[in-house]
């Protein structure tokens, strides 16, 4: 949970709590019926306590707290209306030392009293339940908001959104939902916390499509927020809409949006697989270059498998070999070598599939006939006969062999070569 900053600048905003965010009134159930605020009339604290107060406000007023707060330890409250206060304002005064758990148990004593000024009451309902969620009590800070609406007859979309991080800790996904539509109801202007906040209740309630249509409608409203771009790509391929995850993994980019490998990586995939895999390459190409990639047999591969896709076959090759030897890899020499044969680059082809070989692959008769019909096209007969024969002794190319391996010899035959 993001941790909720509580700081008291003055003892007058301590006391006098302004309430942020849009407030709305709730509908009293008689026009004619005052609501528990106006109820509760202001009064001032006995003789005795008033002296005390009054010294300790100066005190803060002269920036000596622990000045302030010794004063108001010594005092002496006669009832519970001047015990409520003076509990009221050293649940401020250890509030702003950051000694939260004494600022709450000085604060509950003036709640529960239930006695002070309504202002006062209000004020203190809400730093109260302010300061028990920031110490993560969710449950009771739950409580007492709902206590400070009950009381001042007024809905505050923060108030909601605080709500909703109570309930979101607690794992109550429907409650989420519910006090998240009511604050952004009372919002003057779109919050994205309530947004977000729907968003995460959605995706742990495994909710997909609904997820995307909060995502759909945060977009054009926060649309210089580069992460909200990407959530909608990636809700989008999990509800199976690659074309529309393609189509915004696309625009996030042209608009610099996707700045890590992964992203960079997805657009790349889905580019490759909607048939554009040379732009693709293009894409990819230019991240591993920049370092943004980094440089691996994996990426090697996933690049060289792009041009390969494109049908350009010399890039392909190129980085083929590159992955090869990024972890002396015989798998992707062997792939090298089969476009250079396809490419009509039978002497480099020869080299390729001659590496695969010493570098280990599952099948080696596959580089053997890879190499027979490389040195067949080099018209070098005898090196294509043996190679021919060593495929033939492979289970996986031994039928491709042998169906090579009389051809070879007419071929020989023909040009008076000795095998």
């Amino acid at each position: 949970m993001r941790k909720l900053s509580f700081k008291t600048t003055s003892i007058a905003a301590a006391l006098l709590l302004s309430l942020g965010g849009s407030v709305a009134a709730i509908p009293t159930a008689s026009a004619a019926e005052k609501c528990p605020i106006e109820k509760r009339k202001s009064k001032a604290v006995g003789q005795s306590a008033a002296k005390k107060v009054q010294k300790s406000f100066v005190a803060y007023q002269e920036g000596n707290v622990d000045e302030a707060i010794a004063i108001l330890l010594e005092a002496n409250p006669k009832n519970d209306f001047d015990k409520a206060y003076i509990a009221r304002m050293l649940g401020n005064f250890y509030a702003e030392k950051a000694q939260m758990g004494t600022a709450i148990k000085y604060l509950k004593t003036a709640v529960e009293a239930d006695i002070l000024g309504g202002g006062d009451h209000a004020a203190t309902l809400r730093l109260y339940a302010d300061l028990l969620i920031q110490e993560k009590n969710f449950k009771d800070s739950i409580t007492y908001y709902y206590k400070w609406m009950e009381f001042t007859c007024k809905e505050d979309a923060q108030v909601y959104r605080r709500i909703g991080i109570g309930y979101s800790e607690q794992k109550e996904w429907n409650k989420v939902l519910e006090v998240a539509d009511k604050g952004l109801a009372l919002s003057d202007k779109p919050d994205k916390g309530l947004y977000q906040m729907k968003l995460t209740a959605y995706f742990n309630q495994k909710k997909y499509p609904e997820a995307v249509k909060v995502l759909e409608t945060m977009v054009p409203l926060f649309q210089d927020d580069k992460r909200l771009w990407v959530q909608l790509a990636q809700f989008y391929l999990m509800t199976e809409k690659y074309t529309k995850s393609l189509a915004t993994y696309d625009l996030a980019y042209k608009n610099g949006f996707l700045e890590t490998a992964g992203n960079i990586t997805r657009l790349t995939q889905l580019l490759a697989q909607n048939g554009s895999p040379y732009r693709a390459a293009k894409i990819y190409e230019k991240h591993l270059k920049s370092g943004l990639i980094k440089e691996s047999e994996k990426t090697l591969a996933i690049l060289a498998g792009f041009f390969h896709n494109a049908k350009e076959l010399k890039e392909a090759a190129l980085y083929y070999g590159k992955a090869g030897a990024a972890e002396n890899n015989g798998k992707y020499y062997l792939r090298q070598g089969r476009i250079l044969s396809l490419d009509g680059k039978s002497k480099s082809a020869v080299a390729a599939l001659k590496k695969s070989l010493d570098a280990g692959i599952d099948s080696p008769g596959e580089a053997q006939f890879e190499l027979a019909l490389a040195y067949l096209n080099l018209k070098q007969y005898k090196s294509a006969y043996s190679r021919a024969l060593k495929a033939a002794d492979d289970k996986k190319t031994a039928r491709s062999a042998k169906s090579y391996i009389s051809y070879i010899k007419e071929k020989a035959r023909v040009h008076n070569v000795a095998l």
